[in-house]
């Protein structure tokens, strides 16, 4: 089926060792989402130290809102790679194409018609947010900049779910490593060289997106002329299958991004301090969050390959595996954040001020929890690569519903605190909702080896 000397390109997750299987496939991955972690940590740290404060909270009360659009990004790539993973794991490669293309079609055309609309939008949504006038022109120009580049975020993200589909995570990989660079290099050219400002950060990230988009793109379908298969240019059926797991993940991906407008408008009330140090920690507890997805989202590759082939021992197995490592990694995290979040925290502002300690106290509270949510992620992966989105869903739901009620509840008694509180009490719940759904599924599933 493939052509010679492109076999290791393109990996079967549905045979050798889980645990190797995994760390192969999911290391290139992980490294690949901390360099994309980079444009947002760039831009935060630049900001604060080369602009001012207030720039590190102009571009810290825009980050919920451009969340909203990477989530839709993100739950597209979820489709589209379940998808495509169980087609491969089933070999079946005429469809498994077929699959690409009209992926790849329709994000297009999506992601087009949401930049208009973003466009539009972007005032009112700064406005609903409650966003201070004196950082408020500065967050809508950043943000416009950042929807004007959705394209090229958009089809990456599409780009880096199908290779990962075919075992590959290591492409996108160099891309990234050379966008995460550049970026930054951009950055520091375009604030301090040529004096652009806010401005010159969303520029630097405009560019750096585009370029890794293109590369991606073209890179992917060079790759799909060496698997001799014919496939359609666009297929509704298809598309409707994609869309029954990409419209959840898109949901719960929104609906998370929603929840954090939600307690950004909170964070707002408290002033332009507070939003500093809460951009600087947010933007270290998304690092986290994100790099922890992504070994959920190899666990959910691999689930999906091994549905694919009826190899339902195998997913039990990768599962285990899968925490394994996950939860190494979230305790890496946890000894950084907890033990050296003063350190952390001054990479973005200088000084010990309300800024300062606001950041500390967010990375203190909610660390110790990483080990929880590398739990829920891991298996959410694996009921997300089952196509098991009801559950998956309803977990998911029940963390965002949680945290934001339980931050309007808990801020006027505990103030900032009563905010940070409520992200491990989330956290916990909808972990256990998880596994209780994980082990529902996968209780009676019998052995179907083709």
């Amino acid at each position: 089926i493939l052509r010679q000397g492109m076999i290791i390109l393109i990996k079967d997750l549905t045979c050798g060792s889980p645990r190797k299987v995994l760390l192969q496939f999911s290391l290139p991955m992980l490294v690949s989402v901390i360099f994309q972690q980079l444009y947002n940590i760039a831009d935060s740290v630049i900001a604060g130290r080369c602009i001012g404060e207030d720039a590190l909270s102009a571009v810290g009360v825009s980050y919920p809102i451009t969340m909203i659009f990477m989530a839709i990004a993100i739950g597209s790539n979820i489709g589209t790679s379940v998808v495509i993973s169980q087609l491969f794991g089933a070999k079946q490669y005429s469809k498994m194409k077929t699959a690409v293309y009209t992926a790849v079609i329709s994000s297009l055309v999506l992601a087009v018609i949401l930049t208009v609309v973003g466009l539009v939008i972007t005032n009112p949504l700064m406005r609903l947010i409650q966003t201070p006038d004196n950082i408020f022109a500065d967050s809508a120009l950043y943000l416009k900049i950042y929807i004007g580049g959705f394209v090229f975020l958009f089809l990456y993200n599409i780009a880096t779910g199908i290779f990962q589909s075919l075992g590959d995570s290591k492409t996108p990989l160099y891309f990234l490593i050379c966008s995460s660079v550049g970026n930054i290099v951009l950055d520091i050219l375009f604030v301090t060289a040529f004096d652009m400002g806010v401005a010159g950060l969303a520029w630097a990230t405009f560019a750096a997106q585009g370029a890794a988009c293109v590369l991606a793109v073209i890179a992917l379908f060079l790759r799909l002329k060496t698997i001799d298969a014919k496939g359609r240019a666009f297929s509704a059926p298809m598309l409707k299958r994609i869309a029954l797991i990409a419209v959840p993940s898109i949901l719960q991906q929104s609906f998370v991004s929603v929840g954090n407008i939600f307690i950004q408008g909170i964070i707002n009330g408290f002033g332009s301090s507070v939003i500093a140090g809460y951009s600087a920690a947010v933007k270290l507890n998304t690092f986290v969050i994100t790099s922890l997805t992504t070994l959920g989202n190899a666990s959910s590759s691999f689930t999906a390959q091994n549905v694919g082939a009826k190899k339902y021992n195998r997913i039990r197995e990768g599962y285990k595996d899968a925490l394994i490592i996950s939860l190494c990694i979230a305790a890496l995290f946890f000894i950084a954040f907890f033990a050296f979040s003063p350190q952390f925290i001054r990479l973005f502002v200088e000084g010990g001020g309300d800024a300062a300690q606001t950041g500390i106290e967010f990375l203190r509270i909610v660390s110790p929890f990483y080990f929880v949510i590398t739990v829920k992620l891991v298996t959410d992966g694996v009921l997300r690569g089952s196509s098991a989105m009801g559950m998956f869903m309803v977990s998911t739901f029940t963390d965002l519903v949680l945290r934001v009620a339980l931050c309007f509840i808990l801020s006027p008694v505990f103030g900032r605190m009563g905010v940070w509180m409520s992200w491990p009490i989330g956290w916990t719940i909808a972990a256990v909702l998880s596994v209780a759904f994980y082990i529902r599924l996968y209780k009676n599933k019998s052995e179907e080896e083709n």
